[in-house]
């Protein structure tokens, strides 16, 4: 299975995601096949987010 377009599409969503939240880093986006959870509960931690705003966050970025 190709996954370049989607490690394509996730680059430029931690891009976005980075210019707009400077406290973010490498580490707190770094997107993990089967571990999604993980990174949207380190991202609640580092916005002071709900899990809500966090999946609403990255499906409109």
């Amino acid at each position: 299975m190709d996954t370049t377009g989607v490690n394509d599409t996730w680059s430029a969503q931690k891009s976005k995601l980075k210019l707009k939240f400077a406290a973010l880093t490498d580490s707190d986006l770094l997107f993990e096949t089967g571990k999604k959870e993980e990174m949207i509960a380190k991202l609640q931690i580092r916005l002071g987010k709900t899990k809500e705003e966090i999946e609403a966050l990255l499906k409109t970025i």
